[in-house]
């Protein structure tokens, strides 16, 4: 895939404005509203929220300067009508030089809109609770971070072996692709949930259980071995939002 070439030098937008779209993947959205979990990283910055699996109009991405995809109930894999909507809209953002984020399923649909469904499949070894990411090479998302750093995962698809220009910043255990970026362009998939605490996973992980949803076995292993502590997200959003909008 091509992108327009820049037309003479780069105009970047005000750094002291920023307007964040965020793109809710909630299936049902009483149940999972990943906002939440976002929001209180953006420290008050300006934020519209979208949930793509309701139908609503496309946003004008003119309007924003940052751009998250958020986690899912639904699987990649099981193609759903509005998949082509959030496809176009990743392509346009890019074609646009504004900064993307995907986590989880956000993550895995940056590649299947870039590079399409072959680099997509089941995982292996699921991974639910959590997980040390192990940083390959340095990139401006992932400064000032340990290595590795520890964060929430939840996920039963994945990534494998995306093509060029994908470069594969960051790995864990049992999925050698969970820190993602498009070449040069600032767009970034994280596999991990870094943005759901440890209050609010367990919280999440017992509703599985309640609501019978989740392995229950992986799940219970999760909830024995909880870390005190899960704050990497202040620190990778605020990386993210240092990303400027190139107007191509």
């Amino acid at each position: 895939m091509s992108f327009p070439a820049r037309d003479g030098a780069d105009r970047y937008t005000d750094t002291m404005f920023k307007r964040v779209l965020i793109v809710s993947n909630a299936v049902h959205r009483l149940l999972f509203r990943p906002q939440w979990h976002w929001m209180p990283h953006l420290k008050g910055v300006e934020t519209r929220v979208v949930n793509l699996p309701s139908n609503p109009p496309l946003p004008d991405l003119g309007a924003f300067t940052h751009v998250i995809f958020t986690g899912s109930e639904a699987s990649v894999l099981q193609p759903r009508s509005w998949f082509h909507q959030e496809a176009q809209l990743i392509r346009d953002a890019v074609a646009r030089g504004i900064p993307v984020l995907g986590s989880c399923f956000g993550h895995q649909m940056l590649v299947y809109a870039l590079s399409g469904t072959d680099f997509l499949r089941r995982c292996r070894s699921p991974e639910i609770g959590w997980a040390d990411v192990q940083i390959l090479r340095p990139d401006p998302l992932l400064d000032g971070l340990p290595n590795p750093w520890r964060t929430f995962v939840y996920h039963f698809d994945e990534v494998v072996a995306p093509p060029s220009p994908w470069l594969c910043l960051g790995r864990t255990e049992h999925c050698a692709t969970h820190v993602l970026r498009y070449g040069e362009h600032p767009v970034w998939g994280l596999q991990a949930h870094p943005e759901i605490s440890s209050r609010k996973a367990k919280i999440f992980m017992r509703a599985t259980l309640l609501m019978e949803r989740g392995p229950a076995k992986h799940v219970l292993h999760a909830l024995r071995n909880v870390p005190p502590r899960n704050d990497v997200a202040d620190r990778i959003v605020a990386r993210f939002l240092d990303q400027r909008s190139v107007q191509r």
